[in-house]
């Protein structure tokens, strides 16, 4: 069968390298695809965002499976486009994406349903905002209600810091439309983890719980990023939680969905806040996380296309998922600056000489090919993924992997796994 997948970050290499270990799959290509993808897809020159040259490609090709990997063309309505022209798509409708899209959407949904989240007011006045921030105090945390790139999020402890970030948000307007809304959410305390849930609309399949650095700064401080690295399986999440997590937060929300009209079939990643009162939803999203996807895919044994074509067909309860019982850690290479003003351009050297077979993989999230060499090309640039037998091996394989590549003005977290870490030395 031939595949496209959309996108050209992390996440979506990682589906080319999984999907081209199926046996069932002769061809797969990407749009816009990057160098990385390029030595399993063949990478046409299409935008995530040209919708129409998306479904062109898809029938003037008859490809069988479309996998959308990010989140905006699934916001714009890109998997309804396939659908009603009979072309089989992995991911959810545009409806069903707003669990996304609009955070102030799914926060009414959860309190709605009853799924367990946190207080929230929206405001689109700046001056309600600021009055409000006073009244509620700190800490809090504030957010673009829209499609933000993972940046949108600002944890703020003080009064003061809040009020600079309802100007953020509101008057200044630093998140674009995102930043039409803005949610206040309660700051809930307690120790994060993602849960990535396949769905066929009716019935939930949760993989690895893992856990993301969403900060730029080792001890997980600083300004929010896309990501800098990941590790699974989470041991904040033990077996009997992520029952709990199917049963009271994955399942409700897909029945919330199906009973707002919204059926949802596709991944569907919650951010959960391990409180002492238990398990709390901070954010949805309607993809595969990413780094999640990078420690996560490459601990899952089944056919990825299998699980795709199960949820398509709504047969996702007749399949069974068999897991890998060991662990994976990705720390990501990032330009000096990132999430703020960086340069690119930079050659990168040691790719070949990092990746040793399945067990380090180099996932390409910002490059181009310039002159016959591979160069930076965004903020995020690089995933390193190791599988190790457990936590402690695949973070020492991922930073050994990491010591073997260079290009200038690369900067790394050296503490990716820390919570994990310390959990096993006490």
């Amino acid at each position: 069968m031939k595949v496209l997948i959309v996108g050209k970050g992390g996440r979506e290499h990682t589906f080319a390298w999984k999907i081209s270990r199926s046996p069932r799959v002769s061809r797969i290509y990407a749009a816009p695809g990057n160098p990385g993808m390029a030595g399993h897809a063949t990478c046409v020159d299409i935008d995530v965002d040209d919708l129409d040259g998306l479904v062109a490609f898809a029938q003037g090709e008859r490809i069988d499976l479309t996998v959308v990997g990010p989140e905006d063309p699934l916001a714009n309505g890109l998997a309804d486009r396939f659908e009603a022209l009979g072309l089989r798509v992995f991911g959810p409708s545009q409806e069903a994406a707003q669990i996304e899209a609009d955070k102030d959407f799914a926060l009414r949904l959860m309190h709605k349903h009853g799924i367990p989240t946190g207080e929230f007011r929206t405001f689109t006045d700046p001056d309600e905002a600021r009055g409000f921030v006073r009244d509620w105090g700190a800490p809090v945390v504030l957010k673009a209600s829209g499609l933000a790139a993972g940046k949108g999020a600002l944890v703020c402890h003080t009064v003061d810091e809040a009020l600079r970030a309802v100007d953020r948000v509101l008057v200044d307007r630093e998140f674009g439309d995102a930043g039409e809304k803005l949610v206040l959410m309660e700051y809930l305390e307690g120790e994060e983890a993602s849960i990535t849930g396949f769905t066929d609309g009716k019935h939930v399949v949760c993989v690895v719980p893992s856990q993301d650095h969403k900060t730029i700064g080792e001890g997980d401080t600083g300004p929010n990023t896309g990501g800098m690295g990941a590790y699974a399986p989470a041991p904040v999440v033990t077996p009997q939680m992520q029952r709990v997590i199917l049963e009271r937060v994955m399942l409700p929300t897909v029945h919330a969905l199906a009973a707002e009209g919204r059926p949802y079939k596709g991944i569907l990643y919650g951010g959960l806040i391990m409180t002492e009162s238990g398990p709390r939803v901070i954010e949805f999203n309607c993809r595969l996380g990413d780094p999640e996807a990078q420690v996560v895919l490459p601990l899952l044994k089944t056919d990825l296309v299998d699980i795709m074509e199960a949820v398509s067909e709504g047969t996702l309860k007749d399949l069974e998922i068999e897991l890998d019982d060991r662990a994976a850690t990705c720390v990501v290479l990032a330009s000096g600056g990132y999430p703020g003003a960086y340069q690119t351009g930079f050659a990168i050297s040691g790719l070949d000489e990092a990746e040793t077979g399945d067990d380090v993989l180099v996932f390409h999230a910002g490059t181009a090919r310039r002159g016959g060499s591979t160069v930076t090309d965004g903020g995020r640039v690089l995933g390193v993924t190791a599988v190790g037998e457990d936590i402690e091996a695949s973070v020492n394989l991922a930073y050994e992997a990491i010591g073997k590549i260079q290009f200038e003005n690369a900067y790394f977290r050296k503490d990716i796994g820390h919570q994990a870490l310390n959990r096993q030395e006490t």
